[in-house]
């Protein structure tokens, strides 16, 4: 793989772990605020946030990786990015900020077992970082529980 096809990351910290997402894939981080209850939705949505008069379901990411629940405390960020499916606001720990992979490609086919919400592990100037799959972030059903309470809430989805 060359230089220019390696996709920038977009990296943050969850606990001791360092995560990526494509760059492409993020539209902002900001400060974390305060999410409304969002009745019904899956257990790792937190609630629901106005970003910039659009209405994004609040995932707790660390919850997806098995961390413990926390509530969202000042110094976290929310990693505004796009999945397959929708725009979501991930709660993180701190964020890193863009970042270009190195020549080494830790995630070639045959070096890594596939792990579902794993894309691969980007070598940085700094360490290893593991590539988070957005579009695995929420199950199917998952998915199909929060349209159903951004539906009810009267929140536009998507």
């Amino acid at each position: 793989m060359t230089e220019n096809a390696r996709p920038d990351l977009f990296v943050f910290r969850l606990g001791a772990w360092r995560f990526a997402l494509p760059l492409e894939r993020v539209n902002a981080a900001v400060r974390a605020a305060h999410a409304a209850q969002l009745p019904g939705a899956p257990e790792l949505v937190l609630g629901m946030l106005n970003v910039r008069g659009e209405v994004l379901p609040v995932v707790d990411l660390g919850r997806r990786f098995g961390l413990p629940p926390r509530p969202v405390a000042p110094e976290d960020f929310f990693v505004i990015a796009r999945s397959a499916r929708r725009t979501l606001a991930l709660r993180v720990d701190a964020v890193d900020g863009p970042a270009r992979p190195g020549c080494e490609d830790a995630s070639a086919p045959g070096h890594l077992p596939a792990v579902d919400g794993i894309l691969g592990v980007a070598v940085l100037e700094d360490g290893l970082t593991v590539i988070f799959d957005l579009d695995a972030c929420l199950s199917l059903d998952e998915e199909e529980r929060l349209g159903e309470a951004l539906a009810r809430a009267g929140a536009q989805d998507g």
